[in-house]
């Protein structure tokens, strides 16, 4: 009797051996020369369930991919549907990180941006790859109907955005879908040398704030090969962005490409350096657009622009330059205030196609501080609706005209 009992406790102990030597081998394998982290083996559940556990899991896996020093890691989520609440990876790391996502991602339903401003933050790191044509899944639709109060309220409390980067250099981001934000999809602020190509973003036409591609502050970026249709901005540049190129962009529905808002407060800092080039912009509000406040805090620039090879397909305001930007009633009465932000040195070349309304070049610009070095050249946009033709509007613009205009009448 001790005799089997003996054996049934060496058999027990070789088995619990042989699982954690398993589990081990799973946690410590290595792929193309990198060690892969599988979230899996930290407890990780892809059932699509609420939990807590996987949040824990996901930082466990990345505190030690971030600080493996034996070279390239990878973060490897995979296919299945994981529940995640609230989020920060933060660095710095040692080596260069993967953060594959071949699953789904799933958010809370109700996410507020109390503490952070994204549900799923990467910050402090260098050397970042995230891939794996996942799909991040903000499950806006609950919060748009009954929680987002922005367009009326100016002091609305702000919910969560899909993800963000910030203080990350040298980051790569390939592949990834990012769907139903609550408020907004990417978030770049203080980011360097960070490319984003591969990507597709979508929201519907209605849903509140659901930018595509938010930045600021940020520098030495490319933006390539990217399908955005959303209730707001495709790519909105905020103040402090410099030495951004914007291409192959598939934009729309949704507000167009926006500069801007810029000059509401004293600490803002100039843009400058964007290229936007062999781009579509379909069906949206706006087609590329830069709005300063006209009750300016700040006196800063927008400068160095250059819009290449641009269709526009029944866009309603195809090309715009609002410098009397003001909304919910914050200025006293339209035109009171002429705004302290330099436009100068913007190049509009080889822009054609459909606008859905009279008003395709409107160039609204500040009296105190008038656009300047504004450069228009073979613009041809046609309007095709009964009651009148295309029209253009410049107002305090200094600047150049070459070849054919449509609509013409600028006189710059």
């Amino acid at each position: 009797m001790a005799s089997r009992f003996l054996i049934l406790c060496i058999s027990s102990l070789f088995l619990f051996y042989f699982v954690l030597v398993i589990s081990s081998a799973q946690t410590n394998a290595f792929h193309d020369g990198q060690k892969v982290f599988d979230v899996r083996n930290y407890g990780a559940r892809g059932d699509g369930k609420t939990n807590t556990y996987n949040a824990l899991a996901f930082t466990k896996a990345w505190n030690e991919a971030c600080q493996w020093s034996g070279g390239r890691s990878t973060i490897y989520i995979p296919a299945g549907i994981f529940y995640l609440d609230q989020i920060t990876f933060s660095g710095p790391c040692k080596r260069h990180v993967t953060f594959t996502i071949k699953g789904k991602l799933l958010a809370p339903r109700i996410l507020y941006a109390d503490q952070r401003a994204e549900w799923i933050a990467f910050r402090y790191v260098d050397n970042l790859t995230v891939n794996g044509g996942g799909i991040l899944d903000g499950q806006g639709s609950y919060s748009w109907r009954h929680l987002n109060d922005c367009d009326k309220n100016p002091n609305c409390r702000a919910l969560a955005m899909n993800i963000g980067f910030s203080f990350v250099r040298s980051a790569r981001v390939n592949g990834l879908r990012s769907i139903n934000s609550k408020m907004g999809h990417f978030n770049l602020y203080a980011v360097e040398n960070f490319n984003i190509t591969g990507v597709k973003i979508t929201a519907p036409e209605d849903s509140p704030n659901t930018d595509g591609i938010k930045i600021g502050r940020s520098k030495d970026m490319h933006i390539f090969n990217v399908s955005i249709g959303t209730g707001d901005d495709c790519v909105a540049i905020l103040d402090g962005t410099t030495n951004l190129d914007i291409s192959n962009v598939r934009c729309g529905p949704g507000h167009g490409i926006s500069v801007g808002s810029i000059g509401r407060f004293k600490d803002e800092k100039s843009i400058e350096g964007i290229t936007v080039r062999n781009s579509v912009l379909k069906g949206t509000m706006n087609g590329l657009r830069i709005k300063t406040w006209a009750k300016s805090a700040s006196e800063t620039s927008v400068s160095k622009f250059l819009f290449e090879d641009i269709q526009m397909i029944n866009v309603r305001n195809p090309i715009v330059i609002d410098q009397q930007y003001c909304p919910h009633n914050l200025c006293d009465s339209p035109g009171k205030y002429n705004s302290h932000v330099q436009i100068k040195d913007v190049k509009y070349t080889s822009i054609w196609g459909t606008s859905a309304t009279q008003a395709a070049l409107m160039m609204q610009c500040s009296k105190t501080f008038p656009c300047r070095g504004v450069e228009l050249s073979d613009i041809n946009l046609v309007y095709k609706g009964r009651d009148g033709s295309v029209t253009a509007t410049c107002e305090n613009v200094a600047g150049s005209v070459h070849g054919k205009i449509v609509p013409g009448g600028c006189r710059i």
